[in-house]
């Protein structure tokens, strides 16, 4: 049986995630707590590991019920406690120290700041297909790859590239549900994987995107067809969820269930 083999929320987007025992499902689709936070510089553009490579060397904890926050340098000892609301000027001058330039820690507890703001729901991915494809790579484990992937729902109990089921061709969408959670898979998305530094070692990986996009097209060939694919590198699903069941909660265990499929009334493939 397909379950929910975990299920892990970014506090901050880009930096490190919580796992958690449930999520709530707000009124936009996306999870309670997820990417509610996100560093931005002068220009209003999020700072993350694309174009800061020291967003990689960022170690977060987080304590979502006291709204503490946890900052430290990756191989240093002392870690920085900052209050999210009270003491938001001081953990925004950290950062800034940090970073080398002024920043800002904004927030949105409505919507959060998703990847896709066209499916802002839950990421999904199976637990094996994370194994698998950190077995590609040369000292790369699994939690460094879920690290890199940064799914919200794990699939458990099911071959990799399972996921791939909950979504269709081009012009389609999947609903499937989630204990009593109705989900829509819309396309493949592209990952935080494509960086071709390790997020907890200091040494490059070179051809890590080739070496994904060559693995794809070995054991994947099918997926081509489905229309989603400008370029490979595409691995998690991302979602949207309908809204009378906002305010429901996913939970670990929860059985996955595919329901139906039908065709999408709007081109949602991202460029």
């Amino acid at each position: 049986m397909s379950y929910v083999a975990s299920i892990h929320i970014y506090p901050v987007k880009s930096l490190d995630g919580i796992a958690v025992s449930q999520a709530t499902i707000l009124p936009s689709g996306a999870l309670a707590g997820d990417r509610s936070f996100a560093i931005c510089d002068e220009a209003g553009e999020f700072v993350n590991a694309k174009r800061n490579s020291g967003v990689n060397f960022l170690r977060l904890s987080f304590d979502i019920k006291k709204r503490i926050a946890g900052l430290k340098i990756q191989d240093t000892e002392q870690e920085i406690f900052f209050h999210v609301d009270r003491e938001r000027p001081a953990i925004e001058s950290w950062l800034s120290n940090y970073f080398g330039f002024p920043v800002k820690l904004i927030e949105n507890l409505l919507t959060g700041f998703p990847d896709d703001t066209a499916c802002p729901g839950p990421s999904i991915i199976s637990t094996a297909t994370i194994a698998e494809v950190a077995s590609w790579f040369p000292r790369v484990c699994v939690n460094e790859m879920r690290h890199r992937l940064r799914a919200n729902i794990e699939i458990g109990d099911v071959p990799a590239f399972w996921e791939d089921r909950l979504f269709g061709a081009a012009d389609e969408v999947v609903r499937f549900k989630i204990g009593q959670v109705i989900f829509e898979g819309i396309h493949p998305a592209l990952p935080c994987l494509i960086s071709t530094r390790n997020s907890t070692v200091k040494e490059a990986a070179p051809n890590l995107k080739n070496l994904l996009i060559a693995k794809q097209k070995e054991i994947m060939p099918e997926l081509a067809k489905k229309g989603h694919f400008n370029h490979f590198s595409r691995l998690i699903v991302n979602t949207r969820v309908p809204h009378p069941t906002a305010g429901k909660i996913v939970h670990i265990g929860d059985e996955v269930q595919i329901l139906s499929v039908s065709k999408s009334l709007f081109n949602t493939i991202p460029d």
